[in-house]
């Protein structure tokens, strides 16, 4: 199945994840090159919300660009199958290198805003993510690694804990307590 019916397929739980896939579906639609980040104004990219096993606590990173505790995740770069490329970041940034797929169904879809920056020495204008989540379990006693390129740090947190300590209020408010709540 393409990623087009992927997306299309996909269920929303709510009005921001209705909004967010018609606005995918429709970006698709127009730009061929929706998979690669030469698209300066939207992309796609994929997360991986990665949960203990008794699904309590997820694993996070602190992120460089962003200064904050957050999930994680990249860019598709020319790849479709978004759910291996959300497998490939998460064992990149973090090391775990054991974590069970819960399913390769989407777990989450969000369109999230990405503010100007400079990377590799480089301007990198504001855009847009359009971003597929999938659910990952992973044993929290697994070795982690930081990918000092990109994170400062990785670290499992307590849910509530999780919400404290990211300084991103829209992600908090409208993305991470939507998943805590999925994984429950």
């Amino acid at each position: 199945m393409s990623l087009f019916e992927t997306i299309q397929n996909y269920r929303p739980m709510n009005r921001q994840e209705e909004c967010d896939k018609e606005q995918m579906l429709q970006f698709m639609m127009y730009n061929k090159n929706y998979l690669e980040r030469e698209n300066q104004i939207a992309h796609f990219t994929a997360s991986m919300w990665t949960v203990n096993k008794e699904r309590t606590k997820t694993l996070m990173v602190h992120h460089n660009i962003y200064n904050s505790w957050s999930w994680i995740g990249g860019h598709a770069d020319g790849m479709e199958d978004l759910c291996a490329v959300a497998l490939k970041e998460l064992q990149e940034e973090t090391g775990v290198k054991y974590a069970q797929l819960v399913s390769e169904e989407i777990f989450s879809l969000e369109t999230l805003t990405v503010d100007g920056h400079m990377r590799k020495g480089l301007w990198v204008p504001s855009h847009l993510h359009f971003n597929l989540t999938y659910l990952a379990e992973a044993d929290e006693n697994e070795e982690l690694v930081v990918q000092e390129a990109e994170n400062s740090a990785v670290q499992w947190w307590p849910f509530e804990e999780a919400l404290n300590v990211s300084t991103e209020p829209w992600m908090i408010q409208n993305i991470y307590k939507k998943l805590i709540e999925r994984s429950r």
